[in-house]
C-alpha cells in the first residue's frame, strides 16, 4: 500500500509536459507584450502623437498633474509626458539597430578571416581581443565624455566597438566546430575556391548562432546607450529620447514619479521582452 500510495503522488509525465508547455506559452505571451509595447511606441508613436496634436515643445507648466490638457501631465520642462513617451523610442530603436549592424558588419568578416588565417593568427587575434575585453565598457564612454567627442556618430561607434571582441570570438568558435570543419575540408578537397569555402560557406554555417547572439546583445546595447546619455555623451538634451527624459527628470522623481518611471519602464520592457523571446527561441532550438 505504501508503495502504491507513493506512486500515486508522483506527477504524470504527460501532465508535467503539459504544465511545462503552459508555462512556456505564458512566458512567450508576456515576452511579446513586453516587446511590442515599446516597439510599437517607437515605430508608430510619432504618427500617433501627430494625429492627437501632441508636441514635445517645452514652455508649459512644469510638473503639471494628469488632466484634460495633458493626459499624463508634464515633466520638469513643461513638456507633455505622453508626447515624450510617443516620440522618445525612435532614437532608442534606431541607435540600437545601428550599433548592432555596425558591430556585426565588422566582426563577422573579421572572425571569418581570423579563422581562415590559421592557428597562429587565431591565437594572436584572441590575445588582442582579450586585452579589449579587459576594458570596462563604461570606461570608453567616460573617455569620450572627457575628450569632448560627443554626438550620435561617436556614440554608435563606441557601442559597436564594445561588442566587437565578443562577436569575433563567437564567430571563430562557431567556425571551428568539428562538424563545420569536416564539411569545409571536404569542399576544399573537391576543389572549391578558397574564398567560397572560408568566407561564403563558413559564414552561412555560423549564421544561426550569430543571429541568436545578436538578439541577446540588445539588452546590453540599450543599457550602454542609456548610460551614455546619463554621462552626457551622444544625444543632445534637446533630442527626445526615453533615456534622456529619465535623466532630465531625476530631480523630480518624488514630485512626478511618472516622468521617470514611465520612460524607464519602456526601456526595461524592451530589454525584458527581448530576453524572454530569445530564451524561448533557444529552448526550441535545444
Amino acid at each position: 500500500m505504501t508503495a502504491l500510495g507513493a506512486v500515486r503522488v508522483l506527477p504524470m509525465p504527460g501532465r508535467a509536459r503539459r504544465r511545462g508547455r503552459g508555462t512556456r506559452r505564458v512566458l512567450l505571451t508576456v515576452g511579446w507584450v513586453l516587446l511590442l509595447v515599446p516597439a510599437v511606441a517607437a515605430v508608430a508613436g510619432p504618427l500617433v502623437a501627430a494625429l492627437l496634436g501632441l508636441n514635445t515643445a517645452p514652455g508649459g507648466t512644469p510638473l503639471q498633474p494628469a488632466g484634460a490638457g495633458h493626459v499624463l501631465g508634464t515633466d520638469v520642462l513643461g513638456r507633455d509626458l505622453l508626447a515624450l513617451l510617443l516620440h522618445g523610442g525612435t532614437t532608442v530603436v534606431l541607435l540600437t539597430l545601428a550599433a548592432l549592424v555596425l558591430a556585426y558588419a565588422v566582426a563577422v568578416p573579421a572572425g571569418l578571416l581570423v579563422t581562415a588565417g590559421g592557428r597562429h593568427a587565431g591565437s594572436l587575434a584572441v590575445g588582442l581581443l582579450d586585452v579589449v575585453l579587459a576594458m570596462p565598457s563604461l570606461l570608453l564612454l567616460m573617455v569620450l565624455a572627457a575628450t569632448g567627442r560627443t554626438g550620435i556618430g561617436w556614440l554608435v561607434v563606441a557601442v559597436a566597438l564594445v561588442q566587437l571582441p565578443h562577436v569575433v570570438r563567437l564567430v571563430r568558435a562557431a567556425a571551428t566546430v568539428p562538424a563545420c570543419q569536416a564539411a569545409l575540408e571536404t569542399m576544399t578537397m573537391i576543389g572549391e575556391p578558397w574564398w567560397r569555402v572560408r568566407l561564403v560557406e563558413t559564414g552561412r554555417r555560423v549564421l544561426p548562432p550569430v543571429l541568436v547572439d545578436a538578439t541577446t546583445r540588445v539588452t546590453g546595447i540599450v543599457g550602454l546607450l542609456s548610460a551614455a546619455n546619463f554621462l552626457g555623451v551622444g544625444l543632445a538634451p534637446s533630442i527626445v529620447d526615453w533615456a534622456v527624459v529619465v535623466d532630465q527628470n531625476m530631480t523630480a522623481l518624488f514630485l512626478r514619479p511618472g516622468a521617470v518611471l514611465l520612460p524607464a519602464g519602456l526601456l526595461v520592457a524592451l530589454c525584458a521582452g527581448t530576453n524572454l523571446l530569445v530564451d524561448e527561441l533557444l529552448e526550441r532550438r535545444g
